[in-house]
């Protein structure tokens, strides 16, 4: 994953003239542009880690917008959609924006309009790429930890001392030493409370996921 991916505006409207004429303005203001006719082709090439913003009709052949926002959901997307339509009504901006949709335009919109949504997008992208970046990182760190260096580091940023660690795990304190040592290093911290907070950033990674699992029990 590259931390300084550059953001694409994504662009889907089933209007070749619409599409041509966004293409353009967002480019004079100096964007990236992809343009798509319908959802599916966008989803050829969508990635998950993917940064930049969705500037998404609603009404589409075969896929609608509310579909596919609702289907990048469930891919994990972290892509800000600003929702444009020219038959949009209240229900589906109440649903798009349920769904987490960060606005909704009616066809004709002042382009200063679309271009501030478009900026705001971008910044909130860029957060969430980042945050994605940081997750990854860890998550490849912590991949390297051994079974037994994973039971260490969690005991010890829950607090515990290596002698009561040695005693609940049947081995020498020395032994919870060279793994405490080793753990840290492939972490690449070196204080406690680094290692406190490498915690803390686990334990925020698999969070939305629980809440998620919990949701769906309901």
């Amino acid at each position: 994953m590259d931390r300084d991916q550059q953001q694409v505006v994504f662009v889907i409207d089933d209007d070749a003239g619409i599409r041509e004429g966004l293409q353009l303005l967002l480019e004079t203001t100096g964007q990236t542009v992809s343009v798509y006719a319908n959802a599916r082709d966008f989803l050829v090439d969508f990635t998950p880690m993917i940064n930049g913003c969705l500037l998404l009709d609603i009404r589409l052949p075969n896929m609608s917008g509310l579909e596919l926002q609702i289907h990048l959901k469930k891919l994990h997307s972290t892509l800000p959609i600003i929702f444009i339509s020219g038959h949009g009504d209240i229900p589906m901006a109440v649903e798009a924006m349920r769904q987490g949709a960060l606005d909704f335009l009616r066809k004709p919109f002042r382009e200063q309009d679309l271009l501030e949504r478009i900026n705001q997008a971008l910044l909130i992208a860029a957060s969430r790429h980042k945050q994605q970046w940081m997750a990854c990182e860890l998550q490849s760190k912590l991949a390297l930890l051994s079974d037994r260096e994973r039971q260490i580091f969690s005991r010890v940023a829950n607090g515990d001392m290596n002698k009561v660690i040695a005693a609940d795990l049947g081995i020498s304190e020395r032994t919870v030493e060279v793994h405490r040592s080793q753990l840290m290093k492939k972490l690449k911290i070196k204080t406690l409370a680094q290692l406190v907070r490498c915690k803390l950033q686990e334990e925020q990674l698999y969070l939305p996921a629980y809440l998620n699992a919990r949701q769906g029990d309901k």
